[in-house]
């Protein structure tokens, strides 16, 4: 099927900077990004991910991330497991 349309779009700078360095890591370029993700939505009938609002238990967790605060640190990655009693 010919590409035929075209998508502008205008965002922010340093986040198409960001993204695009990750796309030539993956060894996919803007387009092919855009093209797999009208795909998922047309197979999907909505968007591939979710988009939702924190709720009342993530969005302290969110904050704290953001400040660095009650974070745990691990040396070993056995460290983290035994914390985590698996």
């Amino acid at each position: 099927m010919p590409k035929t349309a075209t998508v502008n779009v205008r965002i922010n700078q340093d986040l198409k900077q960001g993204a695009e360095a990750v796309m030539k890591r993956l060894g996919i370029n803007a387009s092919q990004v855009v093209t797999l993700l009208y795909r998922q939505i047309e197979l999907r009938q909505g968007l591939p991910f979710a988009v939702e609002l924190p709720n009342e238990t993530t969005r302290p967790a969110l904050q704290d991330a953001r400040d660095g605060k009650n974070q745990q640190r691990f040396s070993t990655l056995d460290a983290l497991y035994q914390d985590l009693e698996i």
